[in-house]
């Protein structure tokens, strides 16, 4: 029971990062209908805003203290980091939390860079095949992965998690079972939370503000919306700013888990867009559990008791699983009638 909890958790943590990328895959493709193969390199740059800030407000400030001398009688140089300088002790706390606080500065900074991508290439691939969406939208993403490999360097970039949160919890406590049954990464913790924030907080932008129902509305009949005076064109394109915001900040709060890396959007790209297929092309819900379903197979095929009775199932389980939906429904788990049926 306890190997069976802690592998949910661990599904949950996986799946909340496919889910995420999904989500915003899924809005590209329901109101513009473009595949989009550069959103896993949305992803890296989310992480990589997270690098930028903190190497931004850790560049170190220099001064010499004649009071303290080094061994050879040299006055000592005291370096105290930019933050601290500005802002005194709350300094010291955004250079412990620079992870949390990144997302202050990565959401307009992927606002921007998500609009500039739908203004200056995708917004000329609306009505030409999808094998064309993807062939540019794929190149865009090698584009930016070797601009950012070029600036930050080849080398993973370790992201600290703040002292506070590296500890793990005793989720046994939490439901009744023995204290240290079940311990769970405090960080892990943090992100599953907070992936199931921004999931909550896109759904009730769309439900439950005027904005968001025009959207819903364009997603199902574009042409209706358009006669009725409204600009459903600028409305997509700032879905399409959202969309990589959704996926900056899920590459942003991962960063403590896996240090940064230019191909990491790669990574994570492939296994996406199986979710958002799985899911049905176009459905929101669908993305957000085909997400969390795919990551919690994926944790239960990493037991060892699994992989020695299947060898290599963790390797292919996400695969398998989506061939056996797809045989059984076209369309995915909650795709729309006709979507993937022709």
């Amino acid at each position: 029971m306890d190997a069976i909890l802690a592998q949910l958790l661990n599904g949950l943590d996986k799946g909340g990062a496919y889910a995420l990328i999904a989500l915003g895959l899924t809005l590209v493709f329901g109101t513009l209908g473009v595949v989009n193969f550069a959103h896993g390199a949305l992803f890296m740059l989310g992480a990589f805003c997270a690098v930028t800030f903190r190497q931004l407000i850790t560049l170190e400030t220099v001064t010499v203290d004649p009071t303290q001398l080094s061994a050879w009688g040299a006055p000592l140089e005291i370096r105290t980091p930019l933050a601290q300088t500005w802002f005194g002790d709350f300094g010291a706390v955004l250079v412990e939390y620079s992870v949390p606080f990144s997302i202050l500065f990565a959401i307009p900074v992927m606002l921007v860079i998500g609009i500039a991508m739908e203004r200056g290439i995708i917004k000329h691939f609306y009505k030409r095949p999808h094998a064309e969406q993807i062939l540019v939208t794929f190149g865009l993403a090698i584009v930016l992965q070797e601009i950012v490999k070029a600036v930050f360097g080849p080398n993973p970039i370790s992201q600290p998690m703040p002292t506070a949160l590296r500890g793990a919890a005793d989720i046994g406590v939490w439901i009744g079972l023995a204290p240290g049954a079940v311990s769970y990464p405090l960080w892990r913790l943090v992100y599953f939370l907070f992936s199931a924030g921004i999931i909550a907080a896109v759904f009730a932008f769309l439900r439950f503000t005027t904005f968001g129902m025009v959207v819903r509305a364009g997603m199902a009949d574009r042409e209706t919306v358009g006669l009725l005076g409204i600009n459903i064109g600028r409305r997509f394109t700032i879905m399409f700013g959202l969309a990589a915001v959704v996926a900056g900040l899920a590459g942003v709060m991962y960063t403590p888990l896996v240090p940064p890396n230019y191909h990491m959007g790669m990574d994570f790209l492939v296994l996406s867009f199986v979710v958002v297929v799985v899911g049905g092309m176009g459905s929101l819900p669908g993305a957000v559990a085909a997400g969390f379903l795919l990551g919690i197979l994926q944790s239960f095929a990493s037991m060892n008791e699994i992989k020695q009775l299947i060898p290599g199932i963790d390797q292919i389980i996400i695969y398998l699983t989506a061939v056996v939906i797809l045989l059984v429904r076209p369309r995915g788990l909650l795709g729309r009638r006709g979507m993937m049926e022709s």
